[in-house]
């Protein structure tokens, strides 16, 4: 019986510190969630403008000025944290532009889509994935523009699953046309130290890990005037996104460093 007693003893407190952890952690999400990603995101911008030289008589500055691009619109996105009724932008409050939903879709879902679309079309070599890749980059940009505009007043508040998932084919496209020309060329044989390389595989996982979220960003919509969420999915969602972004800039910032200029 002692032993039993013993035994729900040490299974509560394991509960209780697995709680507490939990709660540490959940916390520390929560306040450093930003820092973290622009820290990354820095880290690969900085680490390509260092490199600069490196890569300017390559497609890869493009990729570069990229990253560069990225950051200061990330930065620019966080403008949300100013809207408060004692900072400067209270002026904001109770309007559209209260939050960066509409941000974050023209220059990542969108922005960011076409971006790529036009730096796979400058790598590959096969004419016909370079003519895929634009045909698919300009219906993508069609449909997105289209469906925002019979979509106004949602584009402030909340994120279009459409445009993520068809931002998703794009991507997986351009990745899988490159790693079919790499395996088709004697670039296999040193595929390991290209950066495009890295940068397919990196963009890839990402969107193969951020994609199906879309589907559950109506509990990440916002309504103007309430502060009514859903905390519960808001610290899920940090929790991949910190992981995948991580993942994705560490990617960028390794291989920046290690890998050779080359116009593959």
């Amino acid at each position: 019986m002692k032993i039993f007693q013993e035994a729900y003893h040490l299974t509560m407190e394991q509960v209780g510190l697995e709680g507490i952890l939990n709660k540490f952690m959940e916390e520390f999400m929560l306040k450093n969630y930003l820092l973290i990603t622009h820290s990354v995101e820095v880290m690969a911008a900085l680490t390509g403008l260092f490199l600069l030289n490196k890569y300017k008589k390559t497609y890869h500055r493009f990729f570069v000025y990229f990253l560069l691009c990225l950051t200061i619109c990330d930065f620019l996105g966080g403008y949300t944290r100013y809207v408060l009724p004692d900072r400067f932008l209270n002026f904001l409050i109770g309007t559209k532009l209260e939050k960066n939903h509409w941000w974050a879709t023209l220059f990542w879902n969108i922005g960011a889509i076409m971006f790529l679309a036009f730096y796979f079309q400058k790598i590959l070599k096969t004419k016909i994935f370079k003519d895929i890749i634009k045909f698919g980059s300009f219906i993508f940009l069609g449909i997105s523009t289209v469906y925002i505009f019979f979509n106004w007043d949602k584009f402030f508040n909340t994120f279009f699953p459409i445009i993520c998932v068809l931002g998703a084919v794009i991507i997986f496209l351009c990745s899988i046309l490159y790693f079919l020309e790499t395996l088709r060329s004697d670039k296999i044989l040193t595929f390991y130290k290209s950066l495009n390389f890295y940068i397919s595989t990196a963009i890839f996982i990402w969107w193969l890990i951020i994609t199906p979220i879309v589907f559950y960003d109506v509990y990440f919509e916002y309504e103007i005037g309430s502060n009514n969420r859903d905390w519960n999915f808001m610290f899920l969602r940090r929790q991949i996104y910190l992981f995948a972004n991580i993942l994705m800039y560490s990617t960028f910032t390794f291989a920046l460093i290690w890998c050779k200029p080359q116009n593959d």
